[in-house]
């Protein structure tokens, strides 16, 4: 009866409950989205949310390193890394992400256990800043009448300028006029022929010779990469073939990225650099990208495999990020070795 009589009689009190009521669902409203934009921060560092090997040969190798990029200033870490089904596998480069830094989820699918379609999720687990789950979609499908063996073109370590040559064996089953067209390439440095050994017209069994060769002009660094085999298969025509490489170039740098940290401006911060060679070298200058000259360097002119390079860096007047690359001179070289260099200065 209390309550009738208020808001029958009294308006002004009615007004005030009704804007009170309002108030409250807006807050638990704002208040729940602000909880799932607070769970999605993890989420928002993944270069993409869903991992599709598309169709894929039977015993391939099927790797896809999926990268995460640490936006925020704290340091994230990921205490777990798990998939939902038995037919994937998944693990991080590396726990500890620090602020700008990257890091890979290595995703793998078994191609020998399993066949036709398979669908699974890769879980990671953050407990740092905060607790968070991220949850990637992966999928292929495993063909039954394509084997590859190996399953991946896998060159190792080899160094910078010389060519190299792997070769795997192409098995089907199937049809008895299947044909591999053509073999595609998605870079210049990597060349890749098949070519038939055999065939079994009867038995719809054919097999082929694929070469895959790494020329002298690949890049230093870890190689990636798929060459695509093009068949006359219309519903499926093409099956892809892992190619990993490892290009060491003739001279090698630790740390490969320098972490200022967080400093004061005007103050110094003292690192080294420790710089290898296949054979004996000599350095002729370290210095900034962005001709910022607040960097000392000892370096020697005697050659030598290994050089351990004291750097002092006197940080700029101005608070904020820093952005850099250090560029190592080597006497005899036309072009310097880049090591990227970030931090935050603050007053």
């Amino acid at each position: 009866m209390e309550v009738k009589f208020l808001l029958k009689g009294d308006g002004e009190m009615f007004a005030i409950y009704r804007c009170l009521i309002i108030l409250l669902v807006s807050s638990a409203v704002s208040s729940s989205v602000l909880q799932a934009q607070e769970l999605d921060w993890a989420a928002k560092m993944f270069e993409k949310q869903k991992v599709d090997f598309g169709v894929v040969a039977r015993a391939a190798e099927t790797k896809y390193p999926l990268k995460l990029k640490n936006i925020y200033q704290e340091d994230v870490h990921i205490s777990n890394v798990r998939t939902t089904c038995g037919c994937s596998a998944a693990s991080p480069s590396k726990t500890l992400i620090k602020s700008a830094e990257e890091a890979y989820i290595e995703i793998q699918m078994d191609t020998e256990k399993f066949m036709r379609r398979k669908d699974s999720n890769v879980v990671i687990t953050f407990d740092a800043p905060t607790f968070a789950e991220v949850r990637i979609p992966i999928t292929a499908y495993i063909r039954t009448d394509v084997v590859i063996s190996p399953g991946a073109a896998k060159f190792g370590a080899v160094p910078k300028g010389e060519e190299n040559v792997k070769t795997l064996d192409i098995a089907y089953a199937g049809r008895s006029d299947w044909n591999i067209k053509e073999v595609k390439s998605p870079r210049d440095y990597l060349t890749a022929e098949a070519v038939e050994v055999s065939r079994d017209e009867n038995g719809g069994l054919a097999n082929y010779k694929l070469k895959v060769t790494l020329k002298e002009n690949a890049p230093a660094g870890l190689i990636r990469e798929q060459v695509m085999l093009i068949t006359d298969d219309a519903n499926s025509p093409q099956v892809p073939v892992l190619v990993e490489a490892k290009v060491e170039s003739a001279y090698t740098v630790t740390p490969e990225i320098v972490s200022l940290g967080t400093i004061k401006a005007g103050e110094e911060k003292s690192f080294r650099l420790v710089v290898k060679g296949r054979k004996p070298f000599a350095l002729e200058s370290v210095k900034c990208e962005s001709k910022y000259d607040g960097l000392t360097a000892e370096i020697s002119e005697t050659e030598r495999t290994v050089h351990v390079v004291p750097v002092i860096l006197k940080a700029p007047a101005n608070p904020g990020s820093v952005e850099d690359q250090l560029l190592i001179a080597i006497v005899g070289e036309k072009e310097p070795i880049k090591v990227r260099m970030y931090g935050e200065i603050t007053q």
